[in-house]
């Protein structure tokens, strides 16, 4: 049996190989090294007012739309 390429596989791919195939350690660790490869996600003091909330909010999302738009 081949193994597959778990560098060509997507995030989403590779979870449900993962999923699947539950015995195969290189998978997982392949896995996890992307997982632990991305940045770390923003954290918020919980002191923010909902105003503050509102405008953080709103600045991810334009950031999103900013990634996902073609320049």
């Amino acid at each position: 049996m081949t193994k597959p390429n778990f560098d060509a596989m997507s995030e989403a791919e590779l979870r449900t190989y993962v999923y699947e195939h539950r015995d195969d350690q290189e998978a997982f660790y392949a896995f996890v090294d992307r997982l632990t490869a991305k940045p770390p996600s923003a954290t918020y003091p919980a002191s923010m007012t909902p105003e503050e909330i509102h405008k953080a909010v709103l600045d991810i999302i334009q950031q999103k739309q900013r990634r996902r738009s073609p320049s």
